[in-house]
């Protein structure tokens, strides 16, 4: 296939955003058989089916689920041409495509990306979380600008990254006001036996946590581990443990989840990265962010 019939790609886009052949005929104005046989020439040209029957439904194949991604982007990319030409060069908004480690807290996201937000011309941000090896395959891929992550890219990744240290944070132990005040006591070793409410085994901040816990001779007794940092602070609230949440984003924590600090550590660090497909940033947003985002943990 030398050249992809954008035609054939909008009827798939409908019918995929549409939710199935008939909302998107009736979008389009065009019969059932007509739009049909658009996807079939679709299918027949990219040499894969977009679409597998599950019930009375069609719903998208894996092939399917990659076309509509790109169709996202050249629509939405279609949109902002004929925006640009309308009103002007000023009315394309630039874009920053970050990619969000699924195990890097979100208040640390929010706070890292809110310079972002202020720029001015506005930003549009999209952001995409996932697992930091599929992250770094996108940015490989150039899909996206930067990935954040907790961790850097390792030397087995097979595309060519660049690991951007932003900086590093002490530990804040905090519970519900209760089991605060009881564990504030004697802290450290005030959580040995305590309940415990902690990130998932395969994320950097839990093996950190590992180390300190036995340097410091403390074995808190697990209550519950969690890939869903929010979530393990909801937890928290009921009293059901303690947990440990990155001292730069410790304030907002407490009063945003009415708990309590227990007490602070720097010998137990959570790092953050930035990771980009090249060694000199060039994206302005990319640019101000790895600033800003340095300031922050430099205070």
């Amino acid at each position: 296939m030398d050249w992809l019939n954008y035609h054939h790609l909008r009827y798939f886009w409908v019918v995929a955003k549409e939710g199935g052949l008939r909302p998107a005929a009736t979008r389009l104005n065009v019969s059932l058989p007509s739009i049909s046989a658009q996807i079939r020439e679709l299918e027949a040209a990219l040499g894969e089916k977009l679409f597998r029957r599950q019930g009375r439904a069609n719903v998208l194949t894996d092939a399917g689920q990659v076309v509509l991604r790109y169709a996202d982007e050249i629509f939405n990319l279609g949109r902002e041409l004929a925006g640009a030409v309308k009103h002007g060069p000023t009315a394309h908004a630039l874009r920053l495509h970050v990619g969000v480690a699924d195990a890097l807290p979100k208040l640390v996201t929010h706070e890292i990306l809110r310079p972002v937000f202020a720029m001015a011309p506005p930003v549009q941000v999209i952001c995409r979380e996932g697992k930091t090896a599929e992250l770094l395959l996108h940015l490989a891929a150039h899909r996206l600008d930067i990935v954040l992550a907790d961790e850097p890219a390792n030397a087995a990744h097979p595309g060519r990254v660049f690991n951007h240290k932003l900086g590093e944070s002490g530990i804040t132990f905090c519970a519900a006001p209760e089991l605060a005040a009881r564990l504030r006591r004697k802290f450290p070793k005030s959580l040995h036996e305590a309940p415990a409410l902690l990130p998932a085994e395969t994320m950097a901040l839990r093996r950190a946590l590992d180390r300190w816990f036995q340097a410091t001779g403390v074995r808190p007794r697990m209550v519950a581990e969690f890939d869903d940092g929010a979530l393990m602070k909801v937890v928290a609230t009921d009293g059901r443990g303690f947990v440990a949440i990155p001292t730069v984003v410790a304030a907002e924590a407490l009063e945003r989840y009415g708990l309590e600090k227990i007490g602070v550590t720097t010998r137990c660090m959570d790092h953050v990265y930035a990771i980009t497909a090249e060694r000199r940033i060039s994206h302005p947003a990319v640019t101000l962010l790895t600033a800003e985002a340095r300031t922050l943990f430099a205070r």
